[in-house]
């Protein structure tokens, strides 16, 4: 479904945040991206939607403010989109990509994440048929693989509910 575009008071809240310090916390974001094993720009893109006051942002927007590539910015966003933690927003009348972040960005990634841990079940399972009898030890190891995303999967509903509840918590 498509939005249109804001006006008024829609389109741009002031932002309380410097430049310097949204820039910093941008750049910290992709740090710690990176030690989760992601590409820093995820991290990057994230931050700076979750930062933003307005209710959408393009490609383009992205691109320049965190002075990427088009290329580096449509890969970050592809991930992010697939993974949950970040919404495609259609706009009448425009060609350009738009994005938001949820949110309760790790809320709607938990909802999203039940193919990724099916994935990595059906791996370890292709990984446990190719094994040879006496591989006692990498068997113990995908055993445990698939076990423990297949668990993951299995409380995967009780912990979001789980989440919903905390968060009703008073903050």
């Amino acid at each position: 479904m498509a939005v249109p575009l804001p006006t008024g008071k829609q389109a741009r809240k002031a932002p309380s945040l410097s430049d310097e310090a949204r820039s910093n916390l941008v750049e910290e974001m992709g740090l710690v991206w990176t030690e989760l094993g992601s590409p820093r720009m995820q991290g990057r893109v994230l931050a700076y939607l979750m930062l933003s006051n307005a209710p959408y942002v393009s490609s383009a927007e992205l691109a320049a403010a965190l002075h990427a590539s088009t290329g580096s910015i449509s890969t970050a966003t592809k991930v992010l989109v697939d993974e949950g933690f970040i919404k495609r927003v259609g706009i009448a009348g425009q060609r350009s990509f738009f994005f938001r972040a949820e949110d309760d960005v790790w809320g709607a990634f938990l909802v999203t994440e039940a193919r990724y841990l099916r994935r990595r079940q059906l791996f370890a399972e292709r990984a446990l048929q190719s094994l040879g009898s006496d591989d006692e030890r990498p068997r113990t190891r995908f055993l445990n693989m698939r076990d423990y995303h297949e668990w993951l999967a299995e409380h995967r509903h009780e912990t979001h509910e789980k989440w919903a509840r905390y968060k009703q918590r008073g903050r």
